[in-house]
């Protein structure tokens, strides 16, 4: 990005993608400051939109302080909010579908992250990243998985391969979470 014009416009698109996804434009506000903020080398604005009376996230406009023609825009709305905003459904069951119910809302938030963590190669360990990935399959209930976790590995394999095709295949992910449980 090299100019304010092109944030302007990323915007205007933005608005334009949720308008199409049900969001109309007539019941959009954007509010926020357009005074810059600063964080250690970088700068920015950040500008908020919701609809109605539901936030729908934010616009960041963020710039090198060294180098203020390094322009880059963060989006900061996930496709999930956008699709819980859009089914309000409840969270867990918009996430989990069929396996909301099967286990405690936290063991799931962790197989989640795990099999995400896993799928790119980060295994556990005692530091590092693989401490902070056995950390996670730590937080697993295991009696909430006494009949192993492979069903909801596929599910959530299926998920995070939507990404961006994982390194790791959902059956050795799910091997590795059963076996840090059982330990």
């Amino acid at each position: 990005m090299q100019t304010l014009d092109e944030y302007g416009s990323i915007l205007d698109s933005w608005l334009s993608v949720l308008s199409q996804l049900g969001f109309h434009a007539r019941h959009l506000s954007i509010y926020g400051s357009v005074t810059p903020w600063r964080r250690r080398q970088v700068g920015g604005v950040t500008l908020r939109f919701r609809h109605l009376d539901l936030t729908l996230g934010d616009l960041v406009l963020l710039w090198n302080l060294e180098n203020p023609d390094r322009l880059a825009v963060d989006l900061g709305t996930g496709l999930e909010r956008l699709a819980w905003a859009r089914t309000q459904m409840r969270w867990h069951e918009m996430i989990y579908g069929r396996f909301a119910r099967a286990a405690p809302t936290e063991t799931l938030d962790a197989i989640r992250t795990a099999t995400l963590l896993l799928g790119h190669g980060i295994a556990p360990a005692a530091r590092g990243a693989g401490g902070i990935t056995r950390w996670v399959i730590g937080s697993i209930d295991s009696n909430a998985v006494r009949l192993g976790v492979s069903a909801v590995v596929r599910d959530l394999y299926d998920y995070w391969s939507l990404l961006g095709p994982p390194l790791v295949p959902w059956p050795e992910i799910a091997r590795v979470i059963e076996q840090e449980v059982r330990v």
